[in-house]
């Protein structure tokens, strides 16, 4: 009876395990209209927006879990780092150290934004006890192949997924207007517009404190 008593005061001292408050899937456009240059700068440019340090406040704070995902045409979207729980800093420098350094899978292939967000979507039914999930998507052109974007509004919502994206408007001046009317999705959603891929690493930092300070900051 003794030994029961101890157990049980144990385990009201024991505090409770903090919650994953944000699931957050990192979609990166390699399509053909990207060169390697352009890639670079893309990985380079989020693995500084997450070590930013109020981006990375927050992912520890909120016990964030992150995610990798290369895309470009039909069939072709890759999850390149695997959800990782953000349970210290270490923790996510050594993701961000990854992200950086994640060898490019595809080259010269089309832009097919609804099979990849349909691809990334079911990957969120591993971190279903997280309370939101999101998919941050980058492109620099309208989708070619495969299913529309649009088509998959329907069962994100319904999936509760939420779609934000960074338009890299190097060659295409109206790519955020499409993303807004074609890609995101989910309340809050938002698009982020890059003139070019030298600005990406800026406008991707802004993005990335928008959307994980959007439900850490009251975090005690």
């Amino acid at each position: 009876m003794a030994l029961l008593r101890s157990i049980a005061v144990c385990l009201c001292l024991t505090p409770p395990a903090m919650a994953c408050d944000l699931a957050l899937a990192l979609a990166v456009d390699v399509s053909g209209s990207v060169d390697t240059s352009e890639y670079r700068i893309q990985m380079d440019g989020l693995a500084a927006g997450l070590r930013d340090p109020v981006v990375s406040e927050a992912l520890v704070r909120g016990q964030a879990r992150l995610m990798l995902v290369q895309w470009t045409g039909s069939s072709r979207q890759k999850v390149t780092i695997p959800w990782t729980q953000i349970d210290g800093f270490e923790t996510l420098d050594q993701f961000a150290d990854k992200v950086a350094n994640d060898p490019r899978i595809w080259r010269n292939f089309s832009t097919a934004i609804g099979e990849a967000l349909e691809m990334t979507m079911s990957s969120f039914d591993s971190v279903s006890d997280c309370k939101r999930h999101l998919i941050d998507i980058s492109g620099d052109g309208v989708s070619n192949e495969g299913v529309e974007p649009s088509e998959l509004h329907g069962v994100l919502r319904t999936r509760g997924v939420t779609v934000n994206a960074i338009a890299i408007e190097e060659s295409e001046p109206d790519l955020t207007a499409y993303f807004f009317e074609n890609v995101i999705v989910g309340e809050g959603a938002f698009v982020v517009s890059a003139t070019g891929f030298a600005d990406y690493p800026e406008r991707i930092r802004k993005k990335l404190l928008r959307e994980v300070t959007q439900q850490t900051a009251g975090l005690d």
